[in-house]
């Protein structure tokens, strides 16, 4: 029988059997009280990573994005935010139903990135029609494409320059800090921590692309930090003996950060198998994200695709668009596996 290649997204992976084991030897404490080691000490790691003073650990990405939000903006604030970026779309809500804070979308450009004069042209005046803009919230990477670092620096400084705190929704800051490091021949935390210090406060994920359970951190100032502990015990408060999640997070940072780069590898095997295929158009991806468009021709087997790879043991999302996410569970067999299993779908009459 065929194994299971579950490309759905990057967070489908179990941990590895060393990351059980780190997790299974964790010490711990009660989180709340601030006294479990493995949560502390993987808050001190992750800010040292990341270039800033200090962070604060969480269920999820999303926890952790509305905690920056929400201590950086008030009640009838606004932030700016791409048009199809997660913490505007894809968060049910969150910032404006329990912070009272308006997104202020802005259309991406083809690469993921936001123009700059429309960045400009959204900030709205000081005056008492309008809400007050005080955040930009930028995603790196944004359907896995990296934002070029020239662009950060130039879109932080803009915001900053416009009395803008600035927040980075890098639920894959490590893909795009490895893709950044491949293009520049550099370290890849080197590059994690250069565009994590463009921003006064970052979230990054551990559950996507580090194969870690769960987890979240956000990572700033002090004084930021103390203000999303406040708000993250109004979303759901701590979570205890956290220290065998923490621990998962903290192997993962240390063990599967540079591995990022087979990932990204695996997805450019996929897409080349792909363009050979008849009726497909096929991105070419930056990251461990495919993303593949259905031409005319092909559209009328559309419906039948994700239930026929399903039954084939091949797990993917969408439909006239199709997203394949790699991941460290998927390995270059699995990939030639893929690849064949919808060759056969389209080349059957």
């Amino acid at each position: 029988m065929a194994r299971l290649c579950d490309l759905r997204s990057d967070t489908v992976t179990r941990p590895t059997p060393a990351m059980r084991a780190a997790m299974a030897q964790a010490p711990l404490g009660d989180d709340v009280f601030a006294d479990d080691p493995s949560v502390n000490a993987l808050q001190e790691k992750v800010a040292a990573l990341m270039g800033q003073e200090a962070a604060l650990f969480m269920p999820s990405g999303t926890q952790s994005n509305l905690c920056a939000i929400l201590s950086q903006c008030q009640r009838g604030d606004e932030y700016l935010v791409g048009q199809l970026a997660h913490t505007y779309r894809w968060e049910g809500g969150g910032a404006a139903v329990l912070g009272s804070v308006q997104p202020q979308p802005i259309s991406h450009q083809a690469d993921g990135t936001l123009a700059l004069d429309d960045i400009v042209a959204a900030i709205k005046p000081d005056d008492a029609h309008f809400a007050r803009t005080r955040l930009l919230a930028l995603e790196n990477t944004w359907s896995g494409k990296l934002l070029p670092f020239a662009y950060v620096q130039q879109a932080t400084e803009l915001a900053r320059s416009h009395g803008l705190s600035r927040h980075l929704d890098g639920a894959r800051l490590f893909n795009a800090a490895a893709r950044q490091a491949a293009l520049q021949g550099t370290d890849v935390y080197a590059e994690a921590r250069a565009i994590a210090r463009c921003f006064d406060s970052v979230s990054v994920c551990f559950s996507k692309g580090l194969g870690a359970p769960i987890g979240s951190a956000l990572c700033g100032s002090h004084a930021l930090i103390a203000r999303a502990h406040r708000i993250r015990k109004m979303a759901g408060g701590g979570m205890r003996q956290a220290g065998m999640l923490a621990a998962a997070a903290s192997y993962a940072l240390d063990h599967h950060v540079a591995r990022l780069a087979d990932d990204h590898a695996l997805a450019l095997r996929l897409a080349q198998g792909l363009q050979g295929i008849a009726g497909l158009q096929v991105e070419t991806p930056q990251t461990n994200i495919v993303f593949v468009d259905l031409e005319a021709a092909a559209k009328p087997k559309a419906a039948g695709l994700l239930p026929y790879l399903q039954q084939q043991g091949v797990l993917a999302t969408g439909l006239y668009r199709l997203r394949f996410v790699t991941h460290l569970d998927l390995d270059v067999a699995a990939i030639d596996q893929v690849v064949e299993t919808i060759q056969r779908y389209f080349q059957a009459s």
